[in-house]
């Protein structure tokens, strides 16, 4: 019986070896053919050579005057030339290293060809002949994505047969009602438009509700992962005592703002739940997350479990271990540091007494998941600064004590299109609000030969007993790249600022001279930091009130907002200088959009259009999915849309059982049955 599973050999022309070309594209089942869409579309109607501009993409069709010819020059060089009678014009067709055409071409036979016109030779360079089926459309040829080993014709041919042999077997997965309401095409209209679209209308109606069931599809997935999880990954229940959070909030010396009450609030409520607790804080710079994470590790506390706090760097553990110890001490928690630093008897007494239960809350760097560590009684992990951790490790320690849960957080604020797609099997809580009393942080953009006033305000602020951040992209000087780098500008400032304290701070350092500079600049030790972007995150100096940042065009939005994050911390007004000569458009935009505001959600938005998101996020450490048609940018409405109707469905037909759910029932099943639910 036939299946949209049966292997692509189900059709005739594929052996093995084409079958191999064929996976590597992806295409393994029939059904993968048959939703391989192409990435554009050619016009290639018939038309007059006498209508046609020099230079111009064309078919033109006539009739074969002479025996086509082959002639070879160069290594693996050769051209085909034939003569075509185009209306009352002989022309001569060349090929460019397509041999095997030659026996496709017969002589008194029509022929189509498409390329690109020679209007003072009368000539056309051929880039494909158009078969007579193809030739006799509207004039909408698809373009696929192809390899060395599949060419375009061998595709299209493919998808034909397939499509005449397989096509009563499209069935639906968005639900009936869902189509209706917004206008979207049932799929076997949608694979045969996308295929064989009559004109441009047709393939654009195609390709919208193509990408909507696609998003479609994957929020339902990522609804199924969820069920799955809940089901299969029974948490914690920490039952903490809410007499003793209330008194524990009043001992803070500042108001929570509604913002930080209503992510507090989801994520205890999470954490009394009988799942485990798969949770994403997210909040822009200086929004009070740390709090927040404070909050959550004490009702884990009363609730009689542990709870540990990952942090990316040294310093930043430390500075963490001071500000909870601190701030938990009136409710006589205890607080332990383990980093890789810590050694001998010390790192023997912290084990044990992590092991022995004797520290409630412990902070620390990766040093928290090597194996020594042991938990009496591991309730919830939190994560800062997740993303630059790789995911074994963040897998690592939630596989610490009894399966605890898990809260992340991200001062990178993550816009809301990618929150879906990157972390649509998590809750994501966001802290949209800033504290009161935080001034926003001054931003001006500058050429290189306009840092008079730069330099006026940086000794003034060093006057007044403040410190500043001198950021710059490179370590050392390059050749290739005209741009100041690290040691230079150290140099420079350290011969321009005699009374002070400068300091070089760059990634290629020992860890534990890092440590040290990074150390001496919070303790006001060092005056003026000179540093790469390893300064990006991990610093939090409340009497650093500037930050200057060189050939700031070559960073994007992101990384330039959490640069500047580091200054400002401490009550008095911040200032942040942009030194760059931009030379293109998106680098001037970058430039006014950190003039214009503040907001690292705004920007991460402006962020995701100017660079894409792969450039935003890194490819490798994004977990971006990857769509065949959708464009989560883009289409980020029909992806809000997607989101919010599989979310519904889920909730009330978690089982799928409604006739109008068989479908995605149907697909998640052959997701399973090809090992490809999970990926």
């Amino acid at each position: 019986m036939a299946s949209l599973a049966d292997p692509v050999t189900a059709l005739s022309g594929v052996g093995e070896k084409r079958a191999s070309a064929l996976h590597q594209l992806g295409i393994d089942t029939v059904g993968d053919l048959l939703f391989y869409f192409p990435f554009r579309y050619e016009d290639i109607r018939t038309r007059s050579w006498q209508e046609l501009g020099d230079g111009e993409k064309v078919t033109l069709k006539g009739t074969v005057i002479a025996p086509p010819v082959v002639s070879r020059f160069g290594r693996n060089r050769n051209r085909l030339n034939i003569r075509l009678l185009v209306e009352d014009l002989p022309i001569v067709v060349t090929f460019f290293n397509q041999p095997w055409l030659k026996d496709k071409i017969v002589e008194n036979s029509e022929a189509a060809v498409f390329g690109i016109w020679n209007a003072k030779r009368h000539s056309l360079t051929g880039q494909r002949l158009i078969a007579q089926a193809e030739a006799g459309d509207a004039g909408m040829s698809p373009i696929y994505s192809v390899n060395k080993h599949i060419r375009q014709r061998t595709l299209v041919d493919l998808i034909h047969q397939a499509y005449e042999k397989y096509q009563p077997l499209l069935t639906d997965v968005v639900p009936e009602p869902l189509r209706q309401h917004y206008k979207l095409e049932p799929t076997a209209q949608i694979v045969h438009d996308m295929h064989f679209p009559k004109n441009s209308e047709d393939a654009r109606s195609a390709r919208r509700s193509a990408a909507f069931r696609e998003l479609f599809l994957f929020e339902c997935r990522m609804q199924s992962l969820r069920a799955e999880n809940n089901k299969h990954d029974a948490g914690l229940v920490l039952n903490y005592d809410l007499t003793a959070m209330r008194e524990f909030i009043q001992t803070l010396p500042f108001e929570l703002t509604n913002a930080q009450k209503r992510v507090v609030n989801e994520i205890v409520a999470d954490m009394k739940r009988p799942r485990h607790m798969n949770r994403l804080l997210q909040g822009d710079v200086g929004s009070g997350k740390t709090i927040v994470a404070v909050l959550a590790i004490f009702a884990a506390v009363t609730a009689g479990y542990q709870a540990a706090l990952m942090v990316p760097t040294e310093i930043l553990a430390e500075q963490h271990y001071q500000k909870i110890a601190r701030l938990l001490a009136p409710m006589h928690v205890s607080v332990g540091l383990l980093t890789g630093s810590l050694a001998g008897t010390a790192r023997a007494k912290t084990l044990h007494d992590i092991a022995t239960g004797r520290l409630n809350v412990i902070i620390g760097t990766h040093a928290l998941i090597q194996d020594a560590v042991k938990f009496a009684k591991l309730g919830l992990a939190v994560i800062d600064e997740q993303h630059r951790f790789g995911v074994n490790q963040r897998r690592e320690l939630r596989r610490k004590g009894l399966s605890p849960d898990v809260l992340m957080m991200t001062a990178t604020p993550i816009p809301r299109t990618l929150a879906i797609t990157t972390y649509g099997e998590m809750d994501v809580s966001t802290i949209d609000e800033l504290p009161a009393g935080r001034h926003p942080i001054e931003t001006a953009w500058l050429k290189s030969n306009q840092t008079g006033p730069v330099y006026a305000r940086l000794r003034a602020e060093l006057a007044a007993g403040a410190q500043a951040y001198v950021v710059t992209p490179l370590i050392a000087e390059s050749e290739a790249i005209d741009l100041r780098n690290a040691e230079d500008l150290y140099e420079r400032m350290t011969k321009a600022l005699p009374q002070y304290h400068v300091a070089l701070l760059h990634g290629q350092l020992k860890n534990q001279d890092k440590n040290a500079i990074m150390t001496a600049f919070s303790h006001n030790e060092i005056q003026v930091l000179v540093a790469t972007t390893v300064v990006e995150v991990g610093m939090d100096v409340p009497n650093a009130n500037l930050m200057i940042i060189f050939d700031a065009d070559r960073f994007g939005l992101s990384q330039l907002h959490q640069l500047r994050g580091r200054v400002g911390r401490g009550g008095r007004q911040a200032f942040c200088y942009l030194i760059a000569d931009p030379k293109n458009q998106v680098a001037i935009s970058r430039m006014e959009a950190m003039v214009k505001t503040t907001n690292g959600f705004v920007l991460a938005e402006k962020d995701l259009q100017l660079r894409g998101p792969g450039d935003v996020f890194g490819d490798e450490q994004s977990g971006l999915p990857h769509f065949n048609i959708a464009d989560p940018v883009g289409d980020s409405a029909m992806l809000e849309v997607a989101h919010a109707t599989a979310g519904q469905i889920f909730k009330e037909d978690p089982a799928l059982h409604a006739p109008d759910h068989q479908g995605i029932a149907a697909y998640l099943a052959e997701l399973k049955r090809r090992n490809q639910y999970f990926d």
